[in-house]
């Protein structure tokens, strides 16, 4: 079993930027080589990928929205067993709850993810 927390998340002007953290507790990411994965679902919305990273670091996927693109990037310390996505140049629409992942494989489906945290809010002003 795994436990992921997430936190960073808060109020902050566009523009501004933000690092969420997703910490692991349990079977940790170093010992199960778990790929790890933020989605974010605004409200009526589909939960959607934002990004993933492979066990070791050395892959990552990115939305393919050009809203994301180039914005925002996926990080990992094995040995802090913790996942971050540094999030650049925030815009309002990046308002919306961000969730944490932890699966087997580097997809972008939701459904092949097998842990979630509770997520974290991030809110973006004008």
């Amino acid at each position: 079993q795994v436990q992921l927390i997430e936190s960073g998340g808060g109020l902050v002007q566009a523009g501004d930027s933000l690092r969420l953290s997703c910490a692991a507790s349990g079977r940790t990411f170093s010992s199960v080589s778990f790929v790890t994965a933020w989605f974010r679902q605004a409200p009526g919305k589909e939960r959607e990928i934002v990004a993933a990273i492979s066990r070791t670091g050395g892959r990552t996927i990115y939305s393919d929205s050009d809203s994301v693109n180039g914005r925002f990037t996926i990080s990992r310390d094995n040995a802090k067993n913790t996942v971050y996505l540094q999030m650049n140049s925030l815009k309002p629409e990046d308002t919306t709850v961000y969730y944490c992942a932890a699966g087997s494989l580097l997809v972008s489906a939701p459904g092949r993810y097998q842990y979630w945290g509770q997520g974290t809010r991030v809110t973006v002003s004008s």
